[in-house]
């Protein structure tokens, strides 16, 4: 495991306010949302492939647009093609990937943030060998990747766990899965072993909890009234960090010069009022979000969710061994996803229901919102780099960090026969403006001695949205033509932040001081 001697080097970067020389500037996304060819190359059927698109505006809980329940999986299943299924066509990235490349060796970046669709390799989570032809797919991406010096940062489970695993297995509730997953960590490492540096285990593993289905592949069932549905979801997570343990050892038994992280779905909480109480309240949420990354990276279960366990009745069964393979296993670097902070309090019913923002229903009055509701808080990111490093002192990386919102295409596509240029063009100030704001914030938490390995801006090209499964909410600095119901040439064009993104890395930095009014290339 890396360890930092801070006594001797106080800033671990050796910054002093820019960003390090080695800084892996870069973006991301998952297979799920941007690869499509849901049926081709012997890949089986994830857990996504049958989420359909849905409309935020039905479902008062949001999260609940993210699960699923044996009927409308056995729907899915039942009908063919993509049609209403957009994670099945996401951005076409599996027929597009070498000229997509391409547009991120244009852009100058030294990492790619991607995961590997486990039912590609193994199409349903429990046979016996790998899918060879999903393997080669994987490797000639990673080596085209060496070949432009871009670093892969490699996810191995990303909301996309075979659909079998969950039909047949209940998902990451039953501790068998944890040896399919121990058999695809040893196939993927041993195959990629000097492709790949830098692995990821699970994405945004506590959203198990909170979405049981997308980070468990936990189907909703009837609720029983005499267990908490709760239950299955933490006894989920155990088996996962149980794989995780099992995964860093794997990898570091393979390649001891690869380095493994864990993954956090950052959410800091703030206390809504200076009352004790509401100050308690937000330190409870933060540790029961932090207590993941305590797993992963001390070893061992915090005294929080242990309490919580005993005070709510919930019984998480635990192996022999357990606890001293999370303690021997712990990863090498704490990598996570920031998009908005909450707000957190004993009586959150005093300041009404907002709804929108994600998992929070108190609106916080100093922030403004994005159009989807979320909290816009760039300083909250400064705060959770801080806070990050002081209780771990490990290495950390932003994986996941970047603005969903309606992009306008304006122009025409070329035509040969007239003689016309193309001319389309996405004028996205409002990205480039969030890029600067947030970024300015990780050269402070720098220059405060945080140890930062890079950052990758979600999601380089325009994907499928996890939740909606909308492509209307984008993310990329490079559009992609295609409407929420797949209509379109799925072109690639290159939006303004893309030439502010090139000129970000070009720059090392330093572009964030130029004025906002300078126009992109």
């Amino acid at each position: 495991m890396t360890t930092v001697d801070t006594a001797t080097d106080p800033s671990p970067t050796g910054a002093t306010g820019a960003f390090p020389d080695a800084f892996l500037w870069g973006v991301a996304f998952a297979a799920n949302q941007v690869e499509g060819g849901f049926d081709e190359g012997g890949k089986g059927l994830s857990q996504a492939d049958v989420i359909p698109f849905r409309v935020a505006s039905d479902y008062v809980d949001i999260t609940s647009l993210m699960e699923a329940s044996a009927a409308s999986i056995a729907q899915a299943v039942a009908t063919p093609g993509t049609d209403g299924y957009p994670k099945r066509r996401g951005s076409d990235f599996y027929h597009r990937w070498e000229s997509d490349i391409d547009l991120f060796a244009e852009m100058g970046l030294k990492a790619l943030r991607m995961s590997i669709a486990w039912s590609r390799i193994f199409p349903n989570g429990d046979d016996l060998e790998p899918n060879e032809e999903g393997l080669l797919f994987y490797e000639r991406l990673f080596l085209r990747l060496r070949e432009k010096g871009i670093a892969p940062v490699v996810t191995m489970s990303h909301y996309e766990m075979p659909l079998n695993l969950v039909t047949e297995y209940g998902g990451w509730t039953n501790r068998a899965v944890v040896g399919l997953f121990e058999r695809y960590a040893r196939t993927i490492a041993t195959r990629y072993q000097g492709l790949v540096h830098y692995w990821l285990t699970f994405n945004e593993i506590n959203t198990t909890v909170i979405e049981p289905y997308t980070g468990g592949g936990v189907i909703a069932r009837e609720p029983d009234p005499g267990v908490d549905p709760r239950q299955a979801s933490y006894q989920a997570l155990h088996h996962q960090f149980v794989a995780s343990a099992s995964a860093t050892r794997i990898v570091h038994d393979v390649d001891p010069s690869a380095q493994v992280g864990c993954m956090l779905a950052r959410m800091s909480h703030y206390p809504a009022s200076s009352d004790p109480a509401d100050v308690v309240k937000a330190q409870f949420d933060n540790n029961m979000n932090l207590f993941h990354s305590d797993v992963q990276v001390r070893g061992r279960y915090s005294g929080h969710v242990r309490r919580f366990w005993r005070d709510q009745g919930i019984d998480v069964r635990m192996e022999p061994g357990d606890d001293e393979l999370l303690a021997a296993n712990t990863v090498d670097f704490l990598s996570f996803s920031y998009y908005m902070s909450l707000v957190s309090s004993v009586a959150p019913e005093k300041y009404g229901a907002t709804g929108g923002n994600l998992f929070s229903t108190i609106k916080n009055p100093h922030l403004s919102t994005t159009e989807w509701g979320w909290h816009l808080d760039p300083e909250g990111l400064r705060y959770v780099l801080n806070d990050l490093w002081d209780r771990y002192q490990v290495p950390l990386f932003i994986v996941e960090n970047g603005l969903g919102a309606t992009d306008v295409l304006t122009g025409s596509p070329a035509d040969p026969t007239m003689g016309a240029p193309d001319t389309r063009r996405v004028h996205d100030p409002y990205r480039i403006d969030y890029f600067v704001q947030h970024l300015r914030q990780v050269r402070e938490a720098i220059a405060d001695g945080v140890n930062l390995l890079g950052y990758t801006a979600w999601g380089g090209l325009d994907i499928v949205s996890a939740s909606t499964s909308q492509m209307t909410k984008r993310y990329g600095v490079i559009y992609v033509d295609a409407d929420d119901d797949g209509r379109g040439s799925f072109d690639r064009i290159r939006k303004d932040s893309f030439y502010w993104y090139k000129r970000l890395v070009d720059t090392n930095g330093e572009v964030l001081d130029e004025l906002m009014s300078q126009k992109s290339d």
